[in-house]
C-alpha cells in the first residue's frame, strides 16, 4: 500500500505541472467539511490600569467583589470600591479546528464599561466557553493596546486608533478538544468558498480521471463528494494529496460592483455591452455670497447694517457622446470614459443608465 501511494504522489506531481498555470489549488478553493474552526467567548477583568479603568458603577463593582470573594476576602456591601484602575472586558478568540489540550491560542480582549484605556492592563483568569457551554480555553496574560488616550484636565482630549481593545498572543490555553467528524465516514466532502456549477465539476473530473470514475461526485454547486479511506494516518496522507490538485476553476458571471459610499466602481473581465450611445452633461451651479456694509451718512440716525449681495452662476459643460457596439470590452469601457473624463460619480450614474437601458449584459451590483 506505501508503494501504491508513493506511485499515486509521483503520478500526481507530474500531471498537476502539466496542467493550465492559471489553475488554483483545490485547498484555496474548497474547504473540508467538519474541518473548522470555533468561536469563544468569556467575561474577565483587567486590572493594573494607570487610572483609566471603570468608572463606580453596579455591574463592575459586583465582578470586582466576586473576583475579591473566589481569593477569600470578604467585602461588605456598604464599603464603597474604588475601582478606577480595573476594567470589566469580553474575551474572545477563535479555536482552531483539531486544537489539542495544551496549545495556545490568540485572544482579543475588548473593555464594555467606561474604561477609557486598557494600556498596561493585565487580564486575569478568564474562562472562554463555546456555544454549548463548556469550557475550552482558559485566558490570562498582559496586554499589547495599539491604541492611546490622552485626557487633560480641562476636559480635552486625544484618542490614537481604539485604547479599548487589547490583544494577548498566545494568551490562552486549550483544555478542551472540539470533537469532529473526520474520521467517522466513508468520504470527505469539499464544499467550495464560491457556489460554482463548472468549478464543482471541474473538481470532480479531476478527481476521477486520476483516481478513475465515480471516485468523487459533484452533489451540487458547493459539495464534492470524494470515497475516503477510514484509517486516520491514509486519510491525512489522502487528503493531502488531494488538497494540492490543480483545479481550473469557472468562470465568474459578468458583473460591475459599485460602492456607493467610497465611489469605488469594479468591473469584471466577463461584462460586455450591447449597441448603445451615450453622452453624459455636467452642470454646475455656483452661489456666491458677498454681503456689503451699508454705512449711514453722518447725522442722520441710522446704524449701520450689513446687506447681503448674492450672485448664481450656471456653467453647462459640453460633453461628446460616445458610441458603444456590439461586445464592448472591459477595456474598451474604461477606454472611452478616461477619454471624456468622466468623474467616479459620474461613472455611476451612466452605469445605472445603462443597466436600465438593457445595455449591460451582466449584474450591476450597488452596495
Amino acid at each position: 500500500m506505501q508503494r501504491f501511494i508513493t506511485f499515486i504522489c509521483a503520478t500526481l506531481l507530474l500531471l498537476t505541472t502539466a496542467l493550465n498555470a492559471q489553475a488554483a489549488r483545490l485547498k484555496d478553493l474548497a474547504s473540508v467539511e467538519g474541518v473548522r474552526s470555533n468561536q469563544l467567548v468569556g467575561y474577565g477583568l483587567v486590572v493594573g490600569l494607570a487610572g483609566t479603568g471603570e468608572k463606580n458603577n453596579d455591574f463592575s463593582e459586583q465582578s470586582f467583589r466576586s473576583m475579591l470573594n473566589n481569593f477569600g476576602i470578604k467585602v461588605s456591601e456598604d464599603m464603597s470600591l474604588n475601582i478606577k484602575d480595573v476594567a470589566p472586558v469580553v474575551v474572545h478568540a477563535e479555536l482552531p479546528p483539531f486544537a489539542k489540550p495544551g496549545q495556545q491560542i490568540d485572544v482579543t480582549v475588548s473593555a464594555i464599561g467606561e474604561a477609557t484605556s486598557l494600556r498596561g492592563g493585565s487580564l486575569l483568569q478568564t474562562v472562554l466557553k463555546g456555544i454549548d457551554g463548556n469550557v475550552y480555553a482558559i485566558a490570562q496574560g498582559s496586554l499589547v493596546v495599539g491604541g492611546l488616550g490622552v485626557e487633560g484636565a480641562d476636559g480635552s482630549r486625544v484618542v490614537v486608533n481604539t485604547p479599548t481593545v487589547g490583544r494577548i498572543s498566545n494568551g490562552a490555553i486549550v483544555e478542551r478538544e472540539v470533537p469532529n467528524s473526520f474520521a467517522t465516514s466513508d468520504s470527505i466532502i469539499f464544499n467550495l468558498n464560491r457556489p460554482d456549477f463548472t468549478s464543482a465539476k471541474n473538481v470532480a473530473d479531476t478527481i476521477n480521471g486520476i483516481f478513475g470514475q465515480g471516485a468523487a461526485i459533484a452533489e451540487d454547486a458547493v459539495s464534492i463528494r470524494v470515497g475516503a479511506p477510514r484509517d486516520p494516518n491514509r486519510r491525512v496522507e489522502f487528503l493531502s494529496t488531494l488538497e494540492n490538485l490543480d483545479i481550473q476553476e469557472g468562470e465568474d458571471e459578468a458583473k460591475i460592483v459599485v460602492n456607493s459610499r467610497t465611489g469605488t466602481i469594479v468591473i469584471g473581465s466577463q461584462v460586455r455591452l450591447k449597441p448603445v450611445a451615450v453622452t453624459h452633461g455636467g452642470l454646475t451651479v455656483t452661489v456666491r455670497e458677498d454681503p456689503q456694509v451699508s454705512q449711514p451718512n453722518s447725522f442722520s440716525q441710522g446704524q449701520t447694517a450689513v446687506v447681503p449681495d448674492s450672485s448664481i452662476e450656471v456653467t453647462q459643460q459640453q460633453r461628446k457622446m460616445f458610441k458603444l457596439d456590439t461586445g464592448t470590452t472591459l477595456d474598451d469601457l474604461v477606454r472611452a470614459v478616461n477619454d471624456i473624463g468622466l468623474a467616479p460619480g459620474d461613472l455611476m450614474s451612466v452605469l445605472e443608465a445603462l443597466d436600465q437601458a438593457g445595455a449591460i449584459e451582466g449584474k450591476l451590483v450597488i452596495i
